[in-house]
């Protein structure tokens, strides 16, 4: 991939995340921010503009629902089919709890832009700017402030257990803790050079964090000390067979499926790893939907982006055609994409 199509991507993608600040009241465009899938066929995707499309049979039917919504929508979090909360700017945080068909504020306490929420059980951490750090215990009902250490935005959070967590952000931040968010410990690490913009732990050694300029870090004893992993992005022009190019995409979420397979949404393109996580290649898709994030789905992925969704069926990503903002579609794919991918996930 020549300089300038990478310019030209990283154009396009600037102008992806300005276009909803721009639009008016009556402007039915959907760019999805998160999704949240708390049952085998129940999904839920948010779109940034006050929109949620509910599907409860798997993607065969959404039906759209009006959160009302002040500000901006930018994640959510389900503790189960019918218990949600949203986040988003100025501290705005909505709870649902009749399976999102409605939606009602919650004072948070915050003023702060917030990015990023995780829910387990009753618990919930909300993450955002200035390096705030929100908690409750009650199922979103209230909420206090944790005290992060760090005045750096926090774009990711994660929970293995009501203990341990880790949150991620702005000039490499990454944060730990073991006692719930009572306390948090910043974590230094020279392999950190960028901001991150996610992180993820499949048991209590091993973890990932990822973000911006491709960046891909490793930890294999809890987050305490990171490694730099080089995934083998698209070959330059001219390149011998099996060359690979660096990756220079945005990385925004890891999901792994049942034959230990991890995959990871990078801007234009998925990162695949057939070893566990530790050498990754990289597996394009057509079009440009600036992914977002990997979803299990029952035995399924779901691959959400900002303006579409594709399924995974065998060794094809499909486009879910029939999701709809009024009458335009919000995906510009019309024909499947044929892509290795996994089959069995948990």
């Amino acid at each position: 991939m020549s300089e300038g199509t990478t310019l030209r991507k990283w154009i396009g993608a600037i102008g992806v995340l300005l276009c909803p600040l721009l639009a008016s009241g009556a402007d039915k465009s959907c760019w999805l921010n998160d999704a949240a899938a708390p049952a085998p066929s129940t999904v839920y995707l948010l779109c940034e503009q006050g929109t949620l499309f509910i599907t409860t049979d798997g993607g065969g039917k959404f039906i759209p629902v009006d959160t009302g919504a002040p500000n901006r929508q930018l994640a959510m979090a389900f503790s189960d089919v019918n218990h949600g909360l949203i986040i988003g700017d100025g501290g705005m945080v909505l709870a649902s709890e009749d399976g999102a068909k409605t939606w009602k504020p919650v004072a948070s306490g915050a003023k702060e832009h917030l990015r990023a929420i995780f829910s387990l059980g009753n618990s919930s951490w909300i993450t955002g700017f200035g390096g705030a750090i929100l908690h409750s215990a009650d199922g979103g009902r209230t909420w206090e402030r944790q005290k992060s250490g760090t005045s750096q935005t926090l774009e990711g959070v994660y929970f293995l257990d009501p203990n341990h967590g880790w949150a991620v952000g702005w000039a490499g931040t990454i944060l730990r803790t073991a006692d719930g968010g009572k306390t948090w410990e910043e974590i230094k690490s020279e392999a950190a050079s960028w901001s991150l913009s996610s992180v993820y732990f499949r048991d209590l050694n091993n973890g990932w964090a990822m973000g911006f300029s491709g960046q891909l870090l490793r930890s294999k004893d809890g987050g305490s000390k990171w490694e730099a992993l080089t995934a083998c992005g698209p070959p330059p022009a001219g390149a011998k067979p099996g060359e690979c190019g660096p990756m220079k995409a945005w990385l925004t979420s890891i999901a792994f499926d049942r034959s230990n397979r991890a995959w990871i949404t990078a801007d234009d393109q998925f990162l695949l790893s057939e070893d566990g996580g530790e050498k990754w290649k990289s597996i394009d898709y057509e079009g440009e939907l600036y992914m977002r994030r990997f979803l299990p789905v029952g035995d399924s992925l779901w691959a959400v982006g900002q303006l579409g969704v594709l399924k995974q069926s065998g060794a094809e990503w499909k486009p879910i055609e029939n999701l709809v903002v009024g009458s335009a579609a919000i995906m510009n794919l019309t024909s499947p994409v044929k892509k290795e991918g996994p089959s069995n996930l948990k």
